[in-house]
């Protein structure tokens, strides 16, 4: 190691951030010989120097390493049991691995952004709010109606629950706020954190985008594909995945009433649906039995597995593992979306009771899920990120620190409008020509409006502008002096000419008649 690296630790970890060898393109950067490319050149890769030298100097702030479990010979990660496990783990891990028996199931569950608050809801009506870490109660009710799904708001001071006929929305204390009327039979809900909307689906086919912040419904789409259970959105894009009983998945934003993507993803009616935090690979699950890993960049098939009974849920880590509800198992996948695994990473049996939901905890390695019986959580070594940015969630923050951080999302929210398909639309310059747009746009118009599009209208231009209506209207209505003198004008010139038409036929009077006059002569 040379003497500036030892002086300088970050500059050992530059290459891991650099593009390539930078002796190679300084050594073909001085070979040209336009002198204003080979500056342009030179700028950018200073730049691009400057990013990779922060990017390793903010790695040394990051204390903490993420690890997975490590077999020795024969052995077998999959083999190993969560009893096993706990008795390996230190005190305060070993408390995150808990069973609560419940007899209101199956459940629901639902984490906040930092991980912090748990939020679960039984099919009989049971729903319950409570820091798990801590053991510490927010609120427990009893509905006594059917409770089909629940979702935490912006933070854990409100959440929503999907009842019998309405959705509605409680506080941390289990008092209700509002009752949303025209979210009607819901079976999934999801709210996205940037926008300040809850999304829904249900019975009626409709997905609806609800602004949690003014009480406005956003948008209102009808699907055309009848009853929908299978909902999720692409945390990278803000884009909704829905699973129909076809077999096809389609993906929604707010600003177009038709799908923006359609796949034919199964034979059979799609189970569970998730997506990586990167947005670019998804998971669906059919009732055929087939397991599939699609890239959301070409919309094509990358992995396909069989699961023995059809999963009823999935969930992807902030690590990339795939963890699949499938009966009373719950199996972990590692590294699912780079290569074909021939086993599971870890598996997990809850006896005598169907998996409803899993999910991971944000931040930590700890696997969630709601069954029959009640809630379990499981430990799965290497699920989180061992790393977390404060400004974005943050898992020990005060309530000054929540309070503040809402009055920040809500001050920065990002409006619908904004919700694309491509993230890197925003803000770039459209250069296709006129024509081109124009007829995007008529596109567009069509596709929007199916009826009006169909039907030709034919209209006569020029005869309804704004000043014959206003002349019109004068002429009728309106009666003024100057009006009565011209009209009284126009009566005695009238009487004149009859006049004189009578004292003398033969002359002509108006031009008309002189010129009809000599038109006869000449004949």
């Amino acid at each position: 190691m040379s003497e500036k690296k030892k002086k300088d630790p970050v500059l050992a970890l530059v290459p891991k951030y650099a593009r390539g060898d930078a002796n190679k393109a300084v050594e073909g950067v001085n070979k040209l010989t336009d002198k204003k490319l080979k500056g342009t050149i030179k700028r950018r890769e200073k730049t691009y120097k400057e990013a990779a030298y922060k990017a390793a100097s903010s790695e040394i702030l990051l204390t903490e390493e993420a690890g997975f479990l490590e077999p020795e010979g024969i052995e077998k990660t999959y083999q190993l049991s969560q009893r096993s496990l706990a008795k390996e783990v230190d005190i305060s891990t070993s408390h995150k691995m808990f069973n609560l028996d419940l007899k209101f199931g199956p459940y629901a569950l639902d984490y906040t952004r930092n991980g912090r608050h748990l939020l679960i809801g039984g099919r009989k009506g049971h729903v319950a709010a409570f820091d798990w870490q801590a053991g510490r109660l927010g609120c427990e009710m009893q509905l006594r109606e059917t409770v089909r799904d629940v979702t935490w708001l912006h933070n854990e001071t409100m959440f929503a629950v999907a009842q019998k006929k309405y959705v509605y929305i409680y506080d941390k204390q289990g008092t209700e706020i509002h009752c949303l009327r025209n979210h009607i039979e819901v079976n999934k809900l999801d709210f996205l954190p940037y926008h300040f909307l809850l999304t829904s689906v249900g019975n009626s086919g409709f997905l609806k985008y609800q602004d949690t912040s003014t009480g406005n419904v956003v948008a209102e789409h009808r699907t055309k594909l009848g009853k929908c259970d299978v909902m999720t959105q692409n945390p990278a894009t803000a884009i909704m995945h829905l699973g129909h009983g076809n077999g096809t998945v389609t993906l929604w934003s707010p600003n177009m009433s038709t799908p923006l993507v359609k796949m034919q993803c199964h034979r059979g009616p799609v189970t569970a649906m998730a997506i990586g935090h990167s947005g670019t690979y998804m998971a669906t699950a059919g009732l055929d039995g087939q397991l599939k890993l699609w890239d959301l960049r070409s919309y094509k098939p990358m992995q396909e597995y069989f699961t023995p009974t059809p999963a009823s849920s999935l969930s992807v880590s902030q690590r990339g593992l795939l963890a699949v509800g499938f009966g009373p198992h719950v199996s972990i996948w590692k590294d699912p979306f780079k290569t074909k695994q021939t086993s599971p990473y870890m598996n997990h049996l809850q006896a005598g009771s169907a998996v409803e939901d899993v999910e991971f905890v944000p931040f930590e390695d700890v696997l969630g899920f709601g069954h029959r019986g009640g809630i379990s959580s499981i430990i799965v070594p290497g699920a989180g990120e061992a790393n977390f940015d404060a400004l974005e969630a943050n898992p020990f923050q005060t309530k000054k620190q929540r309070q503040e951080m809402e009055v920040h999302s809500l001050l920065e929210k990002i409006q619908p409008e904004m919700i694309t398909l491509d993230v890197n639309h925003v803000g770039q310059m459209d250069k296709a020509p006129i024509q081109v747009l124009n007829k995007e746009k008529k596109e567009a118009w069509a596709a929007a409006h199916p009826v009006e599009s169909t039907e030709l209208k034919y209209r006569a231009r020029g005869k309804n502008s704004s000043s014959r209506r206003h002349l019109r209207k004068k002429a009728k209505n309106i009666v003024d002096q100057k009006k009565v003198d011209l009209l009284e004008r126009i009566e005695k010139d009238k009487k004149e000419r009859a006049k004189k038409r009578a004292g003398n036929p033969e002359e002509p009077v108006t031009a008309l008649d002189r010129f009809t006059g000599k038109r006869r002569k000449m004949d």
